[in-house]
């Protein structure tokens, strides 16, 4: 199966970058190096806590969308800085875990996840911190303006109404392009989720590389409807963007944020503090403020902007499916559709 070389090849060149290092004291003598997919907005909000814990643990981030993280990984293989992964699709961590890239790890509080947010495995590969959906953020002064209709189902995007109207991201650099695209494999089957795909071509105006992009084209009234993630939607909205978030009615394709300890000669105990530290509680008090779904219990309220029953409007979703067929469903999303993406 031909690999997504493309990406890797963007990989090589520079396209991560470091947003930062945070520490509680710069230049301690212990470092740890953590790629993520995470929002840069959320990096520092959420550090807070393991900065307090351990002060003298220098923590450098590399943040980038998914697709362009698991190629750089693989791109760099044995050689890679990186000393673990955090907030990355486990769909993508799975493709890791093929080639033989991660170090299965148990950290504390593992037995507090819910089932259906871990590996199954003894010690697991892989932990989740919450799951992110497919939505649809749609603006509505936009939309008035426009005499669009309103949205309630994937199926209402395909309407003549919504040419040039949608972004998108791109399923090859974004962890939420791919779940929305894996997800509406599972949902409709092969055949009639790439005719549905093609009739949506045809109204997308863009495929962007940041699965939040969508979200804030869309906000900021630069596109009408952005097919983005929930998170991405409801932070739109709470910074007083005219947006409605729209959680489609056949269910929502979906990945886990998850974390991994990277495979490597020299495995810090500081890396193995710091994947113990992301699921307890401290992190997840965060993670409750923005996600509707973390992966372990917190017992707070759904946040706004979210549906009633988040788990509910989830799709049926085998994320092991999603790994093996990564590649193909890539290659065959590329060679129809990526005349649309935007440069970078």
């Amino acid at each position: 199966m031909r690999k997504n070389i493309f990406f890797v090849l963007l990989v090589i060149v520079g396209v991560s970058m470091f947003v930062g290092c945070n520490s509680g004291k710069s230049g301690g003598s212990k470092e740890i190096t953590v790629y993520t997919a995470l929002e840069n907005e959320q990096i520092d909000k959420y550090l807070k806590s393991f900065n307090d814990k351990h002060p003298d643990i220098t923590v450098k981030i590399v943040r980038d969308s998914t697709g362009i993280i698991t190629a750089k990984l693989i791109a760099e293989g044995l050689n890679t800085p990186a000393d673990l992964v955090w907030g990355t699709a486990a769909s993508s961590l799975l493709v890791l875990e093929q080639k033989g890239m991660l170090e299965p790890y148990t950290p504390k509080g593992v037995e507090n996840v819910l089932p259906q947010f871990k590996d199954t495995k003894s010690p697991p590969a892989w932990i989740g911190i919450t799951a992110w959906e497919c939505a649809i953020v749609y603006n509505t002064v936009e939309a008035a303006e426009k005499g669009l209709p309103r949205i309630t189902s994937y199926q209402d995007l395909l309407r003549p109404e919504f040419r040039g109207q949608i972004v998108m991201s791109n399923p090859a650099s974004s962890g939420t392009g791919f779940l929305a695209v894996s997800g509406l494999i599972q949902l409709m089957g092969e055949a009639a989720a790439y005719d549905y795909l093609d009739r949506l071509h045809e109204n997308i105006a863009m495929y962007t590389h940041s699965g939040s992009a969508p979200a804030k084209r869309a906000g900021s009234g630069e596109f009408a409807v952005g097919i983005s993630y929930g998170y991405a939607g409801v932070s739109q909205k709470k910074n007083g963007y005219p947006v409605d978030i729209i959680f489609p009615a056949e269910g929502s394709g979906w990945d886990v944020e998850a974390n991994a300890l990277i495979k490597k000669d020299n495995i810090k105990e500081e890396a193995k503090l710091f994947l113990d530290w992301a699921i307890s509680m401290d992190a997840m008090n965060d993670l409750k403020d923005d996600y509707a779904i973390t992966s372990v219990n917190t017992g707070a309220p759904i946040p706004d902007g979210y549906s009633k029953d988040p788990v509910s409007q989830l799709i049926k979703n085998d994320l092991n499916w999603a790994a093996i067929n990564r590649d193909d469903i890539l290659d065959k999303w590329t060679s129809r559709y990526d005349g649309k993406t935007e440069a970078r």
